[in-house]
């Protein structure tokens, strides 16, 4: 069953998810690299399929034609990765998108 990474709400219908949708719990996008069965981070650019360029954000929508929801089970998100995707995007909403 496919699990918002954000707030663990069930996503009924994952194949419908596009580039704009988002959770209807937490208002968080959903089609992003941290909901995608392919993430790994330990592959190149963190994904197991050959992208042809690194997709910096992984927390932000994208228009990956590989994105597949992950089946995997919600075990949340307090992993040491989500304090620097905070971090990033904290700077980000501070001094712009430069």
């Amino acid at each position: 069953m496919a699990h918002c990474y954000f707030c663990g709400m069930e996503i009924r219908d994952p194949r419908s998810v596009g580039r704009s949708s988002t959770c209807p719990d937490c208002g968080k996008d959903l089609k992003i690299c941290l909901n995608c069965d392919f993430y790994d981070q330990n592959a190149h650019w963190e994904c197991r399929e050959s992208i042809s360029e690194r997709v910096a954000e992984k927390d932000r929508g994208n228009f990956c034609d590989f994105f597949r929801f992950s089946g995997k089970p919600f075990a949340g998100n307090s992993g040491k990765d989500d304090k620097a995707y905070k971090a990033r995007s904290d700077l980000k909403n501070l001094f712009g998108d430069e």
